[in-house]
């Protein structure tokens, strides 16, 4: 049996628990990560006495609930000891009838009987540094050698963000406006003030030209934003960063490097050789949602 739970009606305990125990485990859905992302605009559905849960986040619009993954959450799903097809198709169809639904990422582990449209995501699993390292494209390995002239004037460490917080804002793309930048910057600090992420920068001459906002959690360290001063492209320190982060976390935790459905930013990815971990979605365009919301009977 399903039930649809709102914020409030939740046993967390429960629910933390499920989601430590499940076979799909991801940091994403963790009471912590899904309170800052969706400003605790979410509920669950939950299968028997949670033995499997679903987290939904949502907004509101025009006293509506529109079904939406929240800033920097990739995926969320369903999560059980044992992924099986039955139960997610039961949570799936639950899903669809009873919410307006804009878009929805399930976890890479997901399966249903219907074939569902798919993004992609890559990982690096936990291994000594050194056999991951000896992975990496031949094109990756000669971006990590720097000059020496460069090793001279280069530096790697990390940073709070006010201390790079212009540089930052400045070097942001993938907003959509000022409005929407300044709605992802407040959540890298709220992460940050919670003690989930670091910012690790490459100087050069003193000054930034790269950085990397990352999650950290016990098991899984998430790439959440990168940084570039687009003049520097040819000192890798984009490449550099990135690798540095690897070599402190990889020989115990995953590393995430969030997916990209950018050709280039696919291809950057790709150099450090991490397996495709593709996920299954829904996704309806504005058009779309406005018949759901006419054409179905929903409840709030």
């Amino acid at each position: 049996m399903i039930r649809r739970l709102k914020y409030h009606e939740i046993d967390f305990k429960k629910y933390s628990e499920c989601l430590e125990n499940s076979e799909q485990k991801k940091y994403s859905a963790s009471k912590d990560f899904l309170d800052i992302t969706s400003g605790k605009q979410w509920e669950i559905l939950v299968y028997n006495d949670y033995e499997a849960v679903m987290p939904v986040p949502f907004i509101k619009k025009g006293g509506l609930k529109i079904v939406v993954n929240p800033k920097l959450c990739q995926q969320l799903g369903i999560f059980s000891k044992a992924d099986n097809i039955q139960i997610n198709d039961l949570f799936l169809n639950f899903f669809e009838r009873k919410y307006n639904i804009w878009y929805y990422a399930f976890n890479d582990s997901n399966t249903f009987s219907e074939s569902l449209k798919q993004r992609k995501n890559f990982l690096i699993f936990p291994e000594s540094y050194e056999t991951v390292r000896q992975r990496y494209s031949p094109k990756r390995k000669r971006k990590l050698r720097l000059d020496e002239e460069v090793i001279a004037k280069s530096e790697v460490r990390e940073v709070r963000l006010e201390e790079i917080w212009d540089f930052i804002a400045k070097s942001m793309i993938g907003a959509k406006n000022q409005e929407d930048k300044k709605a992802f910057l407040q959540l890298f600090l709220d992460f940050e003030k919670a003690g989930y992420l670091k910012t690790t920068a490459f100087f050069y001459d003193n000054a930034v030209i790269n950085a990397i906002a990352v999650f950290y959690d016990e098991k899984t360290v998430v790439l959440l934003g990168t940084f570039n001063n687009k003049d520097f492209v040819k000192l890798s320190g984009s490449s550099v960063i990135i690798d540095h982060v690897i070599s402190k976390n990889i020989d115990s935790r995953v590393f995430d490097f969030e997916g990209s459905e950018v050709p280039a930013i696919e291809e950057f990815f790709r150099g450090f050789r991490p397996e495709l971990k593709p996920y299954p979605i829904i996704q309806y365009s504005k058009k779309s949602l406005i018949k759901q919301v006419l054409g179905l009977k929903k409840f709030v």
